[in-house]
């Protein structure tokens, strides 16, 4: 016991950082301040052995109780006993503790390996049994940031590398942020990492926001893990050196090349290099050399540019009130089949194309699937349903540390995926007119290919039961097996032959050996008092027969290993492509789902035309919430880049203009992802980006108040829009003074319809703004939702002022609203009427008083304040 704590001590030394399992017979136990830590978290008894404190699991819940602890944040490290008796028996050190050694260290994004993902029966994985597992979310990227600030430009540069070590994906991005961190953020919502390691000394506004996000979940299972790291590792010398070091030994097929990595920016550099020594902790690094893994975060070319306030605001991936994916667009558009397809449909979702080829390409393949009545669509769609997650799958088989169960199930699907596929090929190419769809059948069904081979190196029977000795069918090309096999047999004949001498010996023709100790039981049961006895001979034998088939298990290891490495790994870049046309195709099909809904076109998505046309439109999300009964109220959209490409929309509180203004922008996203859109008729030019700024509510993690906040969204707005971007800005300026925010709201207004051009929705409770209709009237129109005034205001005999009572009729309508009826919403809140009463008498009296304060527009620009230059507004 002394030796082991003495080992456990000499191991945490060395991981201070880890919650360790240690290995001991059937258990895994924790010892000292670790039990303490796992058993509060894993509601198991903790007691006192020998002055050190203990608490256990047992080995076949391993990965069940792993999994529990590093929802929680733990890092865990798995420690094995590395030793095996017999061999050990053998050895010098027979007398000496069984060597343990650290196995495997897991964290939120490292949850790769049999240890943690036990495919212990083939049913059960196909069937979604998974019990009490902790089941992984959609995507556990591991992200790195790096900054760098340039004293001369006064500029900060953002360095940042992205990698999912279960699904191999790489995300590489550089770029300039401001004091806000917009661009940080926006790229952390889309990455949407589970963990994200910083340098020690990390800038103060980036720690605020990521203590932000990080505290964004009340579930602790929920919140993202920051790990800080020496800053000397992110040095550029010092993280170059690593990168050297790594991709100079990078001989493997599809690897990158030194030349083609230190050619990327300096501050991806940075980041690259504490993340290659970070996964090299846990033998997970070799992902990184995967040159097709590699990918652009944010490309102008690529897609459109939604920033983290419109994701946010538009509830594009998840919900403002739950923080959940019910009520988001991803919801609306998430019908995919597989895990896979699920990980790529989130990626269309928050950065839709601007091709307008690709766009019409995956339109077209829309179309087919909606419209055709070909089987042959059908059959390849009913491939999807009941797929294992092939993507980690291949993944696990990469690192190397995949179980015989997982291997059998992702080989045998992707042999049975490319054999129906190579069976449905003269259909494809005869019935399958969109090129896309048909593109990606006809390689996959080639790329699926070498899946076949896998199988048939492998015994069906032990490769599902685990057993890695009769694992592999012909031993021609493993000798090492073929060689300790052959030594096993000499050794089982050796033993056999003597039994032979032994009879004769004795003179007892039916003598025979009893196995005991858990070794298989003789069909005749003998009693207790049986005398066993050995002879020399028999005790040299069995004990060499003992190590010979010990050493079998670990020659069957190394061999397994091999396999894994040299039969699959190359292939793996193939079946990765694979998969991936597998993913394309699952969304498209979940588009085409999509489709189906009623009264949904297909839009047109023109090229270089600045315009949006939307007739008929609905907001996505809430149509789908109220179902068919409750019919959304249609709007038409109207905006040209050339003529009026401004709308000031006012109207009564909760008149539905937030509503409408968002489903504007969700339905220029669904459109320029491909997608069927809810509308009858919908024409728009492609948009380069989606801004937004909405709502009123401060961000103490960043130190702002809500005004800044207002102020700070609308500046970078101002900085990244062009003409030929969609601008959103709901009730800008309403976090100060009146006079304040009208001045503010209207210079801004102004500065958009003069100077940037973009196409823009203004929603405003400042009459005052809607003159510059009068002002510009080419680009500017004023519109309100309209309604019906049931009760306007009435002063009765004892000069009380009675609030307005209204019905909303969410109808767009051209011209503007005179007041906002904010009054009717206090009724609808069940305000007491002495509250309302006083209330309406006192907004008559300011009511005059604004509009004199407020009536000519040199005095409105005067009254810009401080803090709009503090942002950087012009």
């Amino acid at each position: 016991l002394i030796l082991r704590q003495t080992l456990v001590i000499q191991l945490k030394q060395q991981h201070q950082d880890a919650l360790l399992a240690v290995e001991c017979g059937y258990k895994y136990r924790f010892f000292g301040e670790d039990a303490e830590i796992a058993a509060k978290e894993l509601n198991i008894f903790c007691h006192l052995d020998h002055n050190f404190m203990t608490c256990s699991i047992p080995t076949h819940r391993l990965f069940v109780h792993v999994r529990r602890l590093v929802s929680h944040g733990h890092k865990v490290g798995v420690v094995k006993q590395t030793e095996t008796s017999a061999i050990k028996a053998s050895g010098t050190n027979r007398n000496a503790l069984f060597t343990r050694q650290l196995s495997a260290l897991y964290t939120k994004s490292t949850l790769v390996g049999e240890d943690v993902n036990p495919v212990c029966r083939l049913r059960d994985v196909e069937e979604g049994a998974c019990g009490d597992l902790v089941s992984d979310p959609p995507d556990s990227f591991l992200l790195c940031i790096s900054e760098n600030w340039d004293k001369l430009k006064k500029q900060l540069t953002v360095g940042l590398v992205a990698v999912q070590p279960s699904t191999g994906d790489v995300l590489l991005d550089c770029f300039p942020d401001g004091p806000s961190r917009s661009e940080v953020e926006g790229r952390v919502l889309k990455i949407n990492p589970v963990e994200i390691l910083v340098p020690s000394d990390l800038s103060e506004q980036t720690q605020k926001l990521l203590q932000s996000i990080a505290n964004a979940s009340a579930q602790a299972d929920d919140r993202v893990r920051v790990e800080k790291r020496d800053s000397a590792l992110f040095e550029f010398a010092s993280a170059m050196s690593t990168v050297t070091e790594f991709y100079c030994h990078a001989q493997e097929k599809g690897s990158h090349s030194l030349s083609s990595v230190a050619s990327l920016e300096s501050p991806v550099i940075c980041c690259l290099g504490p993340l290659i020594q970070y996964l090299q902790e846990f033998n997970l690094e070799r992902v990184l050399r995967s040159e097709s893994s590699f990918r652009r975060l944010s490309c102008a070319s690529e897609g459109m540019i939604l920033s983290a306030a419109t994701l946010r605001n538009l509830e594009i991936l998840n919900n403002q009130t739950d923080g959940g994916v019910k009520g988001s667009l991803l919801w609306v558009l998430d019908h995919t089949r597989t895990p896979f397809g699920r990980r790529l449909m989130r990626k269309w979702v928050s950065q839709p194309l601007t091709d307008q080829q690709s766009i019409s390409e995956r339109q077209d393949a829309v179309q087919e699937i909606l419209e055709s009545d070909s089987l042959t669509l059908n059959s390849i769609r009913s491939l999807l349903s009941h797929l294992p997650d092939l993507e980690r799958g291949i993944c696990c088989i990469y690192h190397k540390k995949s179980s015989t169960q997982e291997f059998y199930l992702i080989s045998s699907s992707l042999s049975r995926l490319g054999l129906e596929l190579q069976a449905l090929l003269p259909a494809i190419q005869s019935q399958i007119s969109s090129s896309l769809l048909r593109d990606l059948s006809l390689d996959t069904a080639d790329l699926l290919a070498p899946a076949h081979s896998f199988l048939k190196v492998l015994n069906e029977t032990a490769a599902k039961s685990g057993n890695k000795t009769e694992l592999f069918s012909d031993l021609s090309g493993f000798p090492v097996l073929q060689e300790r096999r052959e030594q096993i047999q000499t050794v089982v004949n050796e033993i056999q032959d003597h039994r032979k001498e032994v009879r004769l010996m004795l003179k007892a023709p039916a003598l025979d050996y009893t196995a005991v100790s858990g070794q298989e039981v003789p069909c005749v049961y003998v009693t207790k008092a049986v005398s066993r006895y050995h002879t020399p001979f028999l005790v040299g034998r069995y004990k060499k027969l003992l190590q010979l088939r010990e050493q079998l298990l670990l020659d069957s290891q190394t061999e397994w290993t091999n396999f894994l490495e040299y039969g699959f790994g190359e292939h793996y870049h193939t079946m990765k492509r694979a998969i991936s046309h597998l993913a394309t195709m699952d969304c498209l099909f979940s588009l085409a789902e999509v489709a189906k809904q009623g009264d949904y076109c297909r839009p047109e998505v023109l090229g270089s035309q600045r315009q949006i046309m939307i007739r008929d439109g609905r907001h996505p999300a809430i149509d789908l919430l109220m179902g068919e009964h409750n019919q959304y109220v249609p709007n038409l959209t109207e905006l040209q880049g050339d003529g009026r490409r401004t709308m000031i929309i006012t109207g009564p509180n909760m008149g539905g203009k937030s509503s409408y203004i968002r489903q504007v922008a969700l339905i220029c996203v669904m459109a320029q992802m491909g997608s069927y859109v809810p509308a009858s008729e919908t024409r728009l030019g492609t948009l380069d980006g989606i801004y937004t700024r909405m709502g009123a509510s401060d961000n103490i993690y960043k130190g702002r108040s809500t005004f800044m906040e207002e102020l700070s969204e609308a500046s970078e707005i101002i900085s990244y829009a062009t003409e030929r971007s969609l601008v959103i800005l709901d009730e800008l300026g309403r976090g100060t003074s009146t006079h304040d925010g009208i001045a503010i709201a209207y210079a801004t207004l102004e500065y958009f319809i003069r100077d940037v051009k973009a196409l823009t929705l203004f929603v405003t409770h400042y009459p005052p703004l809607c003159e510059l209709e009068r002002v510009y009237p080419e680009h500017v129109s004023n519109y309100h939702m309209a309604f019906l005034l049931n009760e306007p205001d009435v002063t009765t005999d004892t000069d009380e002022v009675q609030p307005e009572f209204i019905t909303f009729l969410y109808q767009l309508t051209e011209g503007a609203a005179g007041r906002s009826y904010g009054l009717n919403v206090a009724r609808l809140a069940d305000l007491t009427d002495s509250i309302l009463h006083t209330a309406a008498r006192k907004a008559r009296e300011l009511e005059s008083i604004v509009n004199q304060g407020v009536s000519q527009k040199k005095d409105l620009q005067a009254g810009l304040c401080y803090e709009v230059f503090r942002v950087g507004i012009p």
